[in-house]
């Protein structure tokens, strides 16, 4: 997911940059010590492992028997030199026969460094861990429990943690830095799928891409790398709570594409937390009232820039007052534009609560009062603890894996050092410039059958559900490839399979999805 510690780095970059944790897992240097003095030392040759447990999960009454292969997967240069060891956890349902009639998919979070743990032990795996709506979770003991809402009994599931993060570390002479880019991600995850696929038999079976936040970034790169440069073809891709054109949500000066494109979150989180003097009854009319005022008279404002009267800005003050909850004179001081950490700094103030990024629904105390910028997301530190715990018992406990190593949830070092140079589409875009729009149109254009499900939630300020409504329809694409791509809302954050009723119809949605995407 894309996660922040220090939120004012929301004013430069946009993004944050990493999931939680810190640390990168040091290069096993164990070497056999010389023959004679003076010889050189060889490092030991870095070695795969793997671990398979048989298992059953019941989902709507059918009792799935199925393997849990926690494993690594080590990746090669083109010298042929080993450069990183890949881990990642498949649950493959036993007994298939036809693996061309059983579909596969690939699931990964993003941060950019951010480890899988979130929709591996949140969502579609056959075990998930129990939290809060909307508030923090209480220390442990934690509840891990069976996932009624387990993709198994419709796909084939691998999670994966890239270089740097999870289990996942470099080898030999190349350092976990070596994998931290755009274009360096995509390149290593190329490698361990076309590698998975190819051990395991999975070249003709329907195959699925499923990433979360950065993920979706990943995906439309990566989807494009294999079609263009190993003739892998997806049947479909799962983007939730995307993000293809980091210019759409950075709050850089001089942009005020994020400011129209954030409105209609603000009006949400505002209209949740009943802050609004006027609160309609029904959200869905006023999130569309808010999305008209956004693209019309705001936009029409906030482009004359400079030239704006007095009088007409305070206008759009009073209206804006009417769809954020922010007081007239605040929005007149931050000239119309408020960031997201004045947002959630300045939303509820008044009750000395600072409201969260990753899921607007949540709330937590403000230290200082007087502060421009949120100190922290509330939502992030409420799970971060459950979920690292769960994992770090079920992966040892039932996965009989890591017993001597250290899984890390994230990479603070990742994020912050991501080179976000890219070469995307073919005649798209320009090298450096973080928009994998044109990596997405080349694979639809070159694979007319690739489809794509979006999942947004309402009360995300990460990735604003309005901003992946402008990319999507702003993609080009002639109108039977327009017809592929399928948006999903939910009253939910950025992490909607946090809470039940939102798995629940997440699931029944992707469910939907692959069994269309995967039919010839």
């Amino acid at each position: 997911m894309i996660r922040a510690r220090n939120l004012s780095v929301l004013l430069a970059l946009a993004l944050a940059m990493t999931a939680i944790g810190t640390g990168v897992r040091a290069q096993d240097k164990d070497a056999k010590p010389a023959d004679k003095p003076g010889e050189a030392v060889a490092a030991a040759p870095p070695k795969e492992e793997s671990s398979v447990t048989d298992h059953s999960i019941k989902i709507s009454g059918q009792t799935i028997s199925y393997k849990a292969t926690a494993a690594t997967i080590l990746l090669k240069n083109e010298k042929d030199e080993p450069t990183a060891l890949v881990y990642y956890t498949a649950y493959t349902r036993s007994g298939e026969k036809d693996l061309s009639q059983r579909p596969i998919a690939f699931v990964y979070n993003g941060g950019p460094g951010s480890s899988s743990v979130w929709l591996h032990m949140g969502s579609f795996s056959p075990r998930r861990v129990i939290t809060v709506n909307a508030e923090a979770t209480p220390p442990a003991p934690y509840k891990l429990s069976e996932n009624p809402y387990c993709l198994l009994d419709k796909t084939d599931l691998v999670f994966l943690d890239p270089v740097g993060t999870g289990f996942s570390h470099a080898v030999g002479k190349a350092q976990d830095k070596d994998f931290w880019g755009v274009d360096q991600d995509v390149k290593s995850l190329a490698q361990f799928v076309n590698t998975y696929v190819s051990r395991n038999s999975r070249w003709n079976s329907p195959k699925f891409l499923v990433g979360e936040s950065y993920g979706t970034f990943r995906s439309a790169a990566l989807s494009n790398y294999l079609q263009s440069h190993d003739g892998l073809y997806f049947n479909g891709i799962v983007l939730i709570s995307s993000v293809l054109n980091l210019g759409t949500i950075s709050f850089n000066p001089g942009e005020d594409m994020p400011y129209i494109f954030y409105l209609p979150s603000y009006a949400a989180t505002a209209w949740y937390h009943k802050v609004l003097k006027d609160r309609p009854d029904n959200l869905n009319s006023f999130l569309e009232e808010t999305r008209k005022y956004a693209q019309t008279d705001y936009a029409d404002a906030l482009i004359k820039g400079s030239k704006l009267g007095e009088a007409e800005k305070a206008a759009v003050a009073r209206k804006l007052s009417r769809f954020t909850g922010l007081g007239e004179d605040y929005l007149v001081k931050a000239n119309l534009r408020v960031n997201l950490p004045q947002f959630m700094k300045e939303l509820q103030r008044s009750r000395g609560l600072t409201t969260g990024r990753l899921d607007a629904r949540f709330s937590g105390w403000s230290y200082d009062l007087l502060g421009e910028f949120a100190e922290y997301d509330p939502q992030d530190t409420s799970i971060t603890g459950p979920f690292t715990a769960a994992f770090n018992n079920y992966v040892r406990d039932e996965l009989k894996f890591g017993q001597d190593k250290v899984y890390h949830t994230g990479s603070d070092d990742a994020g912050q050092n991501w080179d976000w140079k890219h070469r995307g589409g073919d005649n798209f875009g320009f090298p450096g410039s973080p928009n994998v729009e044109g990596d997405l149109i080349q694979a639809m254009l070159t694979n007319p059958h690739l489809q794509v499900e979006v999942e947004n939630g309402i009360y995300d300020l990460a990735t604003p559900f309005y901003a992946t409504e402008y990319t999507m329809e702003h993609l080009g694409l002639p109108d039977k490839l327009q017809k592929n791509i399928r948006l999903q809302y939910y009253d939910a954050g950025h992490m909607m399979y946090l809470r039940d009723e939102d798995l629940a119809k997440l699931k029944t949605n992707i469910a939907s999805f692959i069994d269309g995407a995967a039919k010839p």
